[in-house]
């Protein structure tokens, strides 16, 4: 049994509360809305609350390609601030086994006239919720937090497209942190946003935060070939977990108090995949008797995970066995990103500070893909926390660029990262 002494973890609870309770309010904290012109909805859909019972899943056929981001359902979505779009059930695909989904959303449309060609689409990949059905941000005025990144997109002229992936607001298992199936929501989000909004272009971009981030790398990746029809332009990441196979340790235990609360979480996404998983071989204690507490995002279950997070020791995280720790890097490894070239430029923003996804775990990510010859700019900001909201500006800039032509800076072919 490996065992680590009493002051060791006391200081770490010291260092790392302070960044948990930051970490806590940015996954969960409201957003403010801005006004955007009501979408039109086509007649060939029904309404959000007369459709069949979403999450189908298990029934539900394989895709025909022509069905990709078919909307089968629709109703007004009304958000903070006057944000006004629609709230969509739309046809996507499993990346686990290619079984055709239904996914909820939503889709918002940019004030006045559209410019040549169509407007651009921006489609979101929202940052970690929780893994409830409550935790579609669909379901939330504030869309959880998305709300004032939709209302900036918008502003520039932007449709935008928020996935809240699949399994998130519909029946089934959340298949948390699995790449393809993220990439596949958020392209078929592309789609969605052109069924249901007149004089769209085809051309779109994806951006995303943590979760998102990783799902708007993957979309990148898939673009070519899922993305067939459509033409992709660049994709933001911002603090990615693209690598998490260094989360698990065969040595003394390492993780921040954050990371400790994440893992549970990174399990259950894993079990969808791997339902062997036992996750008594990574888990115990209040990780264990507090499962719902983890994966909820509002009222009396959210206002728990606090006491939670400061009741842990290492021992609750520290894996089994060498075996189980083998099992979890192999699965680990194979969503690890990069898994193809991208088919367009990428930004990924790497935060110094970031005590959840570490930044040397993400630059080593670039690194690979840069080997295969991705084009990347890799922005370090040193001073910046997991998820930091004042990487937003930039890279709004840097995806208004894709669409204007802007020079790309890819830092893959030497000078090192931007700032």
């Amino acid at each position: 049994m490996r065992t680590v002494p009493a002051s060791r973890h006391n200081r770490a609870v010291t260092r790392s509360r302070t960044a948990f309770v930051l970490l806590a309010a940015a996954v969960l904290a409201a957003g403010c809305g801005g006004p955007a012109a009501p979408s039109a909805t086509p007649d060939t859909t029904v309404p959000y609350s007369t459709a069949p019972p979403a999450g189908t899943v298990s029934a539900a056929p394989l895709p025909n390609p022509a069905e990709r981001g078919q909307v089968t359902a629709s109703e007004p979505f009304t958000g903070t601030d006057g944000l006004v779009g629609q709230k969509i059930l739309y046809r996507s695909t499993s990346g686990i086994d290619g079984r055709g989904t239904e996914v909820s959303g939503t889709v918002f449309a940019p004030a006045g006239t559209p410019p040549p060609g169509g407007w651009p689409v921006v489609t979101v990949g929202h940052p970690t919720t929780g893994l409830l059905d409550e935790c579609a941000p669909s379901r939330h005025p504030n869309l959880l937090g998305e709300a004032g990144p939709v209302r900036d997109l918008l502003g520039r002229g932007f449709v935008v497209a928020v996935t809240d992936y699949e399994g998130l607001g519909t029946d089934g298992p959340h298949p948390y942190l699995e790449p393809i199936t993220a990439a596949y929501n958020v392209i078929d989000a592309v789609r969605a946003a052109r069924f249901l909004i007149p004089d769209v272009s085809p051309r779109w971009a994806a951006i995303g935060v943590s979760q998102g981030g990783q799902a708007a790398w993957a979309a990148a990746e898939r673009a070519a070939e899922y993305g067939d029809g459509l033409e992709f332009v660049g994709s933001a990441a911002l603090s990615p977990p693209a690598d998490l196979s260094p989360i698990v340790s065969d040595g003394p235990p390492n993780l921040d108090l954050p990371q400790q609360m994440f893992l549970p979480m990174l399990l259950d996404g894993l079990s969808v995949s791997h339902p062997e998983l036992d996750p008594s071989a990574y888990i115990r204690g209040p990780l264990t008797e507090n499962r719902d507490v983890l994966r909820a995002c509002t009222g009396p279950l959210k206002s728990r995970k606090l006491s939670v997070a400061l009741s842990l020791t290492p021992a609750d995280t520290l894996p089994r066995s060498d075996d189980d720790v083998a099992r979890m890097r192999e699965w680990l490894a194979r969503d690890a990103l990069p898994q193809r070239p991208a088919s367009g430029p990428m930004l990924v923003v790497i935060a110094g500070r970031d005590n959840l996804i570490r930044a040397d775990w993400t630059i080593a990510a670039v690194g690979r893909a840069c080997g295969i010859g991705d084009v990347i700019e890799m922005r370090y900001r040193a001073d910046d926390v997991h998820a930091d909201a004042r990487a937003m500006p930039g890279a709004f800039d840097w995806l208004s660029g894709r669409f204007t032509g802007a020079p790309v800076v890819d830092t893959c072919a030497g000078g090192g990262p931007t700032s």
